[in-house]
């Protein structure tokens, strides 16, 4: 199994292709970072669909985090960015995102987009910083623990300088 080109690693930590064999692990990191995990069959079906699904390790084996985003036409949507509760805001879902935003300009994509919980501060503020924008809100797209639904709000990296702002091809007026 290859490693994925890891620009934005370090020495203590890299980053190599999801497989099929991590997910255990992967399951188990996802239900201890969100009350409204992803299933097994979600990660089964991004593997088998061909969707970039990167894991991130320490020297240890241990898994830091990992992402699973979609290519498309001329864009990739991230849709799952997950670090490890315990190890967050040390850098490793900034090395992923980063490394991401590289594979996707070499790709010739125009945008990254993804959607954060609205309450999410923590990841709507590293997006931010790693150049995202917000350009919508998507009403009640997560569950919440009370029962009623969370709001979305959807954001774009521009990756290409002049590049308007796109969903499958058509600007957004």
């Amino acid at each position: 199994m290859t490693t994925a080109p890891a620009r934005h690693a370090t020495p203590a930590a890299w980053h190599r292709r999801m497989a099929s064999s991590d997910l255990d692990e992967v399951l188990a990191l996802e239900v201890a970072a969100y009350s409204f995990p992803w299933s097994r069959g979600n990660f089964i079906d991004s593997l088998a669909a061909g969707y970039l699904a990167w894991v991130r390790h320490d020297e240890q084996q241990q898994l830091l985090a990992y992402c699973i985003a979609q290519p498309g036409y001329q864009e990739t949507h991230l849709l799952n960015l997950t670090v490890a509760p315990a190890l967050q805001r040390r850098g490793h879902g900034r090395a992923l995102l980063l490394d991401l935003a590289d594979w996707a300009r070499q790709r010739g994509d125009a945008a990254l987009w993804l959607e954060v919980r609205q309450s999410n501060t923590a990841g709507r503020a590293l997006y931010a910083a790693s150049g995202f924008v917000e350009v919508g809100l998507r009403r009640g797209y997560y569950p919440d623990v009370h029962q009623r639904r969370e709001d979305a709000v959807v954001m774009r990296l521009a990756l290409r300088p002049g590049a308007e702002a796109t969903i499958a091809g058509h600007a957004l007026d």
